[in-house]
């Protein structure tokens, strides 16, 4: 099946797979070649882009998949190819978040804070299963 991840700025991923594995607001799920036709809700995660055994891993910051014919299209936000992503970068986001979190008479949105907290290990996870 063809597989395309897109964000306002780039095509992040265009090619063939055998399986898609992502994680959508309802929980995470999995698609085939010739699966009925579907719309998700794309939460926060790694999505897995499997090939000939082979696994590519990206994450996806939410946004929506569609699938109908044999093609998968995520549109999203953000989303990085794993080989991409600055691990220390994320470790030090998910510091900045958790402590944030923690403080309790910090006047933060607690919401952006558990986003941030989000992010940061998604692309975590993407790193650690290279």
């Amino acid at each position: 099946m063809k597989v395309k991840i897109i964000t306002h700025e780039k095509v992040v991923f265009d090619g063939e797979a055998d399986e898609i594995i992502a994680k959508s607001t309802e929980g995470e799920f999995g698609i085939l070649e010739n699966h009925v036709p579907c719309m998700k809700v794309l939460d926060i995660c790694v999505a897995k882009i499997i090939k000939d055994g082979e696994v590519q891993l990206f994450t996806v910051m939410g946004g929506v998949l569609q699938f109908k014919n044999n093609e998968a299209l995520i549109l999203t936000d953000i989303a990085e190819c794993s080989n991409e992503i600055d691990c220390n970068r994320a470790k030090l986001a998910l510091s900045r978040a958790e402590e944030l979190l923690a403080d309790a008479k910090a006047e933060v949105d607690a919401k952006r804070a558990e986003a941030a907290k989000a992010r940061a290990l998604a692309r975590l996870k993407a790193t650690m299963t290279k």
